[in-house]
């Protein structure tokens, strides 16, 4: 069947030239030239794709992309944005939006076609994931590989949380045999998402789950994972995943989730049923590069629909022999850092005496306060 394409732009010419470039690929063509037209013809025509410009006279593309994202006919359209603003904070609000994908004009026809292939193409292929039940928000952490931080952050990050809102958090380490928190905090107890993931999809509800869960002394409850991974069957683990986040959004408001790597079984499922990903990093030359390619796969993921992605970098060595905050963005292709967390040795010495999260050994600290500002912007995501 011929794919539909419909183009958003106020520039007949525009118009005129992208759709014929798009006609001799064989593509079928609809064309709207405002926002609100654009809004109405999505609706009736339901495109395979959609070309949209930012700037329009009556409502602009970040406007039209909510719209769009709110109707369940078109929340998996995908949506790639052809403007003529370049700057990161521009391209920054798209994303935020729901575009999918970006380019700057001018660009090369053989650029916009490529685009436009690899976003029909991972439409196809897209695995349906079950919809979560309403209610918790749910929030991952992630790391092009291990040993970046991203248990120190979930953890931390949820502390946080708990203690400036005085709202219930779960956290939960989503990684089974690479458990850390129980020994790091003096649970001898640890087997509470290996008792889960004994049971049957079906057989897992909220009471269960409940009762796996492990209170803590800063706010925050937590679904620990053990530190042992013999005798755990990773091909029958995705939808035991994925049915434990499901009823955990029915226990908490929020939850956040320790992911980790890419090499978690059911990964692409994992993150598209998060609202927010942040990826943590370092300010080194090759994590950076690995980091840039995650970046992009988790752009892809199911339907990316209403989900935001933000870049945290971890510094953790001394500032001469790292790269600079405005490097790692330019290596990463200009995308914005929404957080650094400064190094820390001494505090996370102490964490480990005193068996606590970083943020509660110094609450003053440059730490905490980053972390902190970091719980306020998830805060501002979830009360919109």
């Amino acid at each position: 069947m011929v794919e539909k394409i419909m183009i958003v732009d106020d520039d007949v010419e525009t118009l005129r030239l992208v759709g014929l470039m798009l006609q001799r690929q064989g593509y079928e063509i609809v064309a709207a030239n405002n926002g609100t037209q654009a809004i109405g013809m999505a609706r009736s025509e339901k495109p395979d794709l959609i070309v949209l410009d930012v700037m329009m006279p009556d409502i602009d593309g970040y406007q039209v992309t909510n719209e769009l994202r709110k109707d369940p006919e078109l929340a998996d359209t995908p949506i790639l944005m052809f403007t003529a603003k370049s700057q990161v904070d521009d391209k920054v609000a798209g994303y935020d939006a729901g575009v999918d994908d970006y380019l700057t004009k001018p660009v090369h026809p053989a650029e916009l076609i490529a685009h436009i292939k690899a976003l029909l193409s991972r439409t196809r292929v897209r695995q349906p994931v079950p919809p979560l039940a309403v209610g918790g928000y749910v929030i991952g952490i992630v790391g092009c590989k291990g040993g970046l931080g991203s248990s120190t952050l979930a953890l931390n990050l949820a502390a946080s949380y708990a203690q400036t809102t005085k709202s219930d958090v779960v956290a939960v380490e989503i990684k089974p045999g690479q458990g850390t928190w129980a020994t790091e905090l003096g649970f001898a107890v640890s087997e509470g998402l290996g008792s889960l993931l004994k049971l049957k999809p079906a057989e897992i509800k909220p009471n269960i789950v409940e009762q796996n869960l492990t209170s803590t002394a800063f706010g925050v409850r937590l679904l620990l994972s053990s530190n042992l991974s013999l005798g755990t069957d990773y091909n029958a683990l995705v939808d035991n995943l994925l049915a434990i986040i499901n009823n955990l959004t029915q226990l908490s408001p929020l939850i956040i989730l320790d992911i980790g790597t890419p090499f978690l079984p059911g990964f692409d499922k994992i993150c598209s049923v998060c609202k927010e990903i942040y990826v943590i990093t370092e300010p080194q030359p090759n994590t950076i590069k690995r980091t840039k390619i995650l970046f992009e796969e988790l752009r892809t993921i199911g339907s990316g629909v209403g989900r935001m992605i933000y870049l945290v970098l971890y510094n953790r060595v001394r500032s001469d022999v790292q790269l600079t905050s405005v490097q790692v963005s330019e290596l990463m292709g200009g995308t914005p850092i929404t957080m650094m967390v400064p190094p820390a040795p001494e505090l996370a010495y102490q964490a480990i005496i005193k068996q606590a999260p970083l943020i509660n050994i110094q609450p003053d600290g440059l730490v905490a306060q980053q972390i902190g500002q970091l719980a306020k912007i998830v805060q501002s995501h979830m009360s919109k």
